[in-house]
């Protein structure tokens, strides 16, 4: 919570990715990978709830970098100064 009050909801989340291509089917592979770990994951396994919290926020978050990239303003990149146009993930 303090997190958010200092830094806001997602602070910089999109702009730290911008100079990746990253599109749907990206973020689509990442969150299976994402719910492959957190089904592996030996203190998780017998938490069904956090499991189901954890695969939602990384679903969201996957997507909404996805979503969000197309509103960026040059002012806003943090993670690289431009969009890799010839990487795609």
């Amino acid at each position: 919570d303090l997190y958010k009050q200092k830094k806001g909801k997602y602070t910089r989340l999109v702009g730290r990715h911008a100079n990746y291509n990253i599109g749907t089917k990206a973020a689509t592979r990442w969150v299976q990978h994402m719910d492959d770990a957190i089904e592996e994951h030996e203190a998780l396994r017998d938490d069904d709830e956090a499991k189901v919290l954890l695969k939602k926020y990384f679903a969201y978050t996957a997507h909404y970098i996805v979503a969000a990239s197309e509103f960026m303003r040059p002012d806003q990149l943090s993670g690289g100064t431009k969009i890799d146009p010839g990487r795609v993930w």
